[in-house]
């Protein structure tokens, strides 16, 4: 077997393998979604659907899983009030994805460059932080609703700190057992013992603990009556039975809500904020791929586009890239894109035919999962190797992750930015100007562009030099000096013959300011 076939076999393997853990965390997602925005509940399943068997061939992304996004669950509960119905928020779904396929021919992906990486891995142990705290309590059987659990709002995060407090109080002990015993499978089958084995090394541990939970329950009402997972506790799908069930599923938009000009305001602001989350989530995804394969960022907002206008075409919900389900990919060993095209063809034979043996599955081994992915991307080792980077490296790192857990993403993401670029500033402060001392000789250099923003450090080295010493001020390595620091130059050297200083200059052209009284 060539090496190429046997990479392909590899890669097939493990992209099916991994599909199975995402499309088991994305199920009931979707439809939690669909909940938590109002929508009718299938609409979360068709948006995974378009996300897994469209937007995967059509993104540039090798990792990344789309399908419907948590963090517009408040705008589209708005906009169907807003707009009168779900059939006017359709339309607005339409226009959104149309909006996003031109910023991708813009080429307004490169906004996700200037994304600093401790910004980004702040993002991260963020939402893994999130995930922890969103999942416990369904880990321990307080499934008050499974809508938000990848979401960002403050509510959500404020709240599931009190969750988990009344999750203690009202622990159900079967679904605890399930979950922890769940949580040490994928502990356990992460281990280097496992690993020595190519055959077990072929089952997914998160195949093995829903398995797990399943048994458990099937034994639980024969032996352990008061320890049987009721159905709340369990996944719950609507049963269709064929594909004319599907189909009558679908919905249409409101193409009347064209002469309405609040459908045109939504649309602008799912496009934003949608556009937003992909850019930011395939960024992450690139950072968490062993490969380091680069996603073009155009190219997937004209994927997340094509994706959101189809969606809103059936009657789906709005589709981004999801940091939690990719995460789960690529934790669970997904190598290409077909790990997110296999999902979506099981989200869709499983509501065809499977809806009811799906809904044995308990939500405290869903829960065990996310618990898993959440801590990978929270671990102890992310927070200490950004504290040996240093301050400047750490604290946008800490601002990001404590911002988003106390506001929501992207006011998370705004304040991370906004301290990232504190420091950038901070060192291309320090680095733009230096001031050297050889004995009674100085040398001052310009280092690239030199702007106002330096004028208060040059002042500062300039009144450093004592009386009675040479100056070398050495701009050959600045490609542009602004006029102000030019200014201050000038008020220097006036200043410098009564302080017995000789000043010398290189490649620095002063310009004649004979209308300026210095």
């Amino acid at each position: 077997m060539s090496s190429s076939v046997k990479n392909l076999v590899t890669n097939l393997r493990s992209d099916f393998s991994a599909s199975i853990v995402v499309f088991l965390v994305a199920l009931p997602l979707c439809l939690g979604v669909a909940l938590a925005s109002g929508a009718p509940m299938f609409a979360g399943i068709i948006a995974g659907l378009v996300g897994g068997l469209i937007v995967s061939w059509a993104s540039g992304s090798q990792l990344s899983v789309s399908g419907p996004a948590a963090g517009l669950t408040v705008i589209v509960f708005n906009a169907i009030e807003s707009l009168g119905g779900y059939g006017g928020f359709l339309f607005s779904l339409m226009l959104a994805g149309g909006l996003q396929v031109l910023l991708g021919f813009l080429k307004a992906g490169v906004i996700g460059a200037f994304f600093p990486a401790s910004v980004v891995n702040g993002m991260l142990a963020a939402i893994g932080i999130i995930l922890i705290l969103k999942q416990m309590p369904h880990a321990m059987g307080f499934d008050v609703s499974f809508e938000g659990d990848e979401s960002y709002m403050r509510e959500n995060a404020e709240s599931s700190f009190f969750e988990l407090v009344r999750a203690i109080e009202g622990l159900n002990p079967g679904v605890t057992l399930v979950s922890v015993v769940a949580l040490l499978i994928l502990i356990f089958w992460e281990c280097r013992f496992i690993k020595r084995f190519s055959l077990l090394r072929l089952i997914p541990g998160p195949l093995l603990a829903v398995a797990w939970g399943i048994c458990y329950n099937s034994f639980a009402v024969h032996l352990m009556p008061e320890w049987v997972i009721g159905e709340k506790h369990l996944v719950s799908l609507p049963v269709l039975g064929n594909a004319a069930s599907f189909i009558d599923q679908l919905r249409l938009p409101d193409f009347n809500q064209f002469s309405n000009p609040k459908a045109y305001g939504v649309a602008v602001t799912i496009a934003i904020i949608a556009s937003l989350e992909s850019l930011l989530s395939i960024e992450a995804v690139d950072k968490l791929d062993l490969q380091k394969r680069i996603a073009p960022a155009n190219r997937e907002l004209k994927a997340q586009g094509i994706g959101n206008f189809i969606s809103g075409l059936v009657g789906g919900l709005p589709i981004t890239a999801v940091i939690v389900r990719s995460s789960a990919n690529i934790n669970a060993g997904g190598k290409t894109r077909l790990a997110c095209f296999f999902h979506g063809v099981l989200l869709l034979i499983s509501v065809l035919f499977f809806s009811t043996s799906l809904n044995t599955i308990p939500l405290a081994c869903l829960a065990a999962i996310l618990l898993h992915t959440g801590y990978k991307l929270a671990s102890p080792r992310l927070f200490v190797a950004f504290y040996q980077r240093g301050w400047n490296q750490f604290l946008p790192f800490l601002i990001t992750v404590l911002a988003i857990l106390l506001a929501d993403l992207l006011a998370g993401i705004a304040i991370g930015m906004l301290f990232g670029f504190f420091f950038v500033l901070k060192a291309n402060f320090h680095a733009a100007i230096t001031l050297t001392q050889h004995g009674s000789n100085y040398l001052l250099r310009l280092h690239k562009d030199v702007s106002f923003l330096n004028k208060a450090l040059l002042r500062k080295y300039l009144q450093d030099v004592p009386e009675n010493s040479d100056l070398w001020i050495d701009g050959s390595k600045a490609q542009f000096i602004d006029d102000d620091i030019l200014d201050a130059i000038a008020d220097f050297m006036l200043t410098a013959l009564n302080r017995n200083i000789n000043v010398e200059l290189q490649d620095i052209a002063m310009p004649v300011r004979s209308n300026i009284s210095h």
